[in-house]
């Protein structure tokens, strides 16, 4: 029998189990797909060239994952990002930090009149879309900002609520300003993999958490039921509230109702001279799209981006992910989850409670593991 079981080998997930692990609990981690890591995806072409078809890159600020990176002696392993290059649809190219670029973009006129309203302005109890549009005009938040706002979390952001996009945190100055992981970051992943303690089981579903006397059962799609003093829930909302439905219904059904995207992610590996423009040897690009388009749209899409004929695409990878679509009130649902959770010896965790990005995912975590791993009176 094992100490923990955690459901989800993504972020989350893993996090939890290195915290566990660490504690010298015996681990197993059960994940339905093929592979771990979850929106953590990196993907390998014969030549060397890696892709991150989720997350991609980290900051100085995510002072929890630096924790866990610490904990996994891969601190050694970090790689800086290179500086990014903003590609318009009509063609144009300008650095990512090119501020006048970006502002020949939006009205002049009603940025001016738009901008005394930033001084102040809090994003508290306000949709992404009321925040910045009552910054730079609606007009400008329509054409120019929304869309690069909603590449964030790779959906259209207007109606998450505004404190859950960016954050303020404090950077260790030791650490590269912003970085990856010499092959990418899913060398995170397979490092807690091989960590003591650690068990590993994919391509099995959990379908339901039951109470088993003083502990629980985890039960698995062909009936095996796995025993635990401790049950981790690292998986999307819905799925999180089917699994948490015998235990907290009500709190369960709230959760149920938080909405999920579907974002189909494309990358691709292309000789930089097929690229105009992009001053680098050969480059990668990852494309994010809305469910409903074949293969062929896709990559018809991405040659006409990038000017280039589909042929001059050297490797690609594709990966389905669903994420989590916040609204006004989220934090609500969230409050009343951890109140019902506090009694109990279930952690509930992943990208939907404070934020999508790793550091969100590992602060949750190590937050719900330090919750349900404290002594009981």
């Amino acid at each position: 029998m094992d100490d923990v079981v955690i459901i989800g080998g993504g972020v989350s997930g893993l996090a939890f189990a290195f915290h566990a692990a660490r504690a010298g609990r015996a681990v197993r981690v059960v994940e339905q797909d093929a592979r771990i890591g979850g929106c953590v995806d990196t993907r390998t072409s014969a030549d060397g060239f890696w892709i991150e078809l989720g997350a991609h890159t980290c900051y100085n600020s995510y002072g929890a994952f630096l924790e866990l990176l610490e904990g996994l002696d891969l601190l050694g392993e970090l790689q800086p990002r290179g500086k990014p290059v903003l590609r318009f649809a009509d063609g144009a190219i300008l650095p990512g930090k090119n501020l006048g670029g970006l502002l020949r973009r939006m009205s002049l006129l009603q940025l001016a009149r738009s901008l005394p309203r930033a001084i102040g302005a809090s994003p508290e109890g306000r949709t992404v879309q009321a925040h910045y549009g009552r910054i730079v005009g609606a007009g400008n938040y329509e054409r120019v900002l929304g869309p690069m706002l909603s590449a964030v979390p790779s959906q259209r952001a207007d109606g998450f609520p505004a404190d859950m996009l960016f954050k303020k945190r404090p950077r260790r100055k030791d650490v590269l300003r912003s970085f990856t992981l010499k092959g990418g970051l899913g060398a995170m992943a397979e490092r807690i993999r091989r960590q003591p303690g650690v068990t590993i089981t994919t391509g099995r579903a959990a379908t339901a958490v039951e109470r088993d006397g003083a502990r629980f059962a985890v039960v698995l799609g062909d009936g095996e039921r796995l025993a635990a003093e401790l049950v981790a829930i690292a998986t999307p909302p819905r799925t999180a509230a089917r699994l948490l439905a015998a235990i907290i219904p009500g709190a369960a059904a709230q959760v149920g109702e938080i909405a999920e995207a579907a974002v189909e992610s494309l990358g691709v590996v292309v000789r930089a001279d097929r690229v105009a423009g992009v001053p680098y040897a050969t480059f990668v690009f990852v494309f994010h799209f809305r469910p409903g388009h074949t293969e062929d749209d896709k990559l018809a899409r991405i040659a006409a981006l990038l000017g280039i004929e589909r042929g001059d695409i050297a490797y690609r990878a594709e990966r389905r992910t669903v994420l989590p679509s916040p609204v006004l009130g989220h934090r609500d649902v969230v409050v009343g989850l951890d109140a019902a959770l506090a009694a109990e010896r279930i952690a509930v965790t992943g990208n939907w409670f404070a934020g999508l990005s790793i550091e969100d995912c590992v602060l949750r975590s190590r937050a719900e593991w330090q919750r349900v791993a404290a002594p009981r009176a």
